[in-house]
């Protein structure tokens, strides 16, 4: 028997991680010596890969490996003291275990340090898989993430991602992979209906009905 998967994001989605990340992301901008963007930019850091957010936002490509390096020496200190879990997050995961659902993190985040973060908030025993990008250059996508993801778990099916991001849908539905967008994390206005979310659900407390729904839907 085949048995469903829940894939999550962790940035926005499961956690609260944006004092950390933007904390980081400033502190690397004045490392590399050039203008801090304003708190909006910064908060849009959280979710998508790092290093295509610097080169986005005024980093020449040729320095964003440094200003990575930057980011990272930072926000290891701080990728615990600035982060926390969303209320009632725990409560959704031990539902949906509870209901069958196979479940797993698949974030864009380094997964050297997506599993300590899972560890020290008491997820890593609510999870069956913790899934990110690589620590070194290469080129890392929420699609590649979910793809490593998916190959852990052959036989689940239905599969659904949940996300707060576009690019958490964009990454899914290279697989066949509908996303369930939430409203708490850092997209901007529209940005997960236009990017195709199947639902937006706006209220932690709802999600574990909205997942069980959509996977019987799939």
């Amino acid at each position: 028997m085949t048995r469903p998967l829940c894939l999550f994001d962790l940035d926005g989605t499961l956690m609260d991680s944006a004092p950390g990340i933007t904390a980081s992301a400033a502190s690397a901008y004045a490392a590399l010596g050039l203008d801090v963007p304003p708190p909006d930019v910064l908060r849009s850091f959280v979710g998508p890969p790092i290093t295509g957010s610097f080169v986005a936002h005024g980093v020449p490509a040729a320095r964003a490996p440094e200003a990575v390096r930057a980011y990272r020496a930072e926000f290891v200190t701080r990728m615990i003291s600035g982060n926390a879990v969303f209320e009632g997050i725990s409560t959704v995961l031990v539902e949906l275990r509870a209901a069958g659902v196979l479940l797993a993190v698949a974030t864009s985040k380094p997964e050297v340090y997506a599993r300590p973060i899972c560890d020290a908030f008491g997820l890593s025993g609510l999870l069956d898989g913790v899934f990110g990008a690589p620590l070194d250059d290469t080129p890392s996508t929420k699609a590649d993430v979910v793809a490593a993801a998916l190959d852990a778990f052959p036989g689940a099916s239905p599969v659904l991602m949940v996300g707060d991001r576009e690019h958490d849908v964009h990454g899914a539905a290279e697989h066949g992979v509908p996303t369930v967008g939430v409203t708490w994390g850092y997209a901007a206005p529209g940005e997960l209906r236009d990017a195709g979310a199947v639902e937006l659900v706006g209220d932690v407390g709802d999600l574990a009905s909205v997942v069980l729904r959509r996977l019987r839907a799939v």
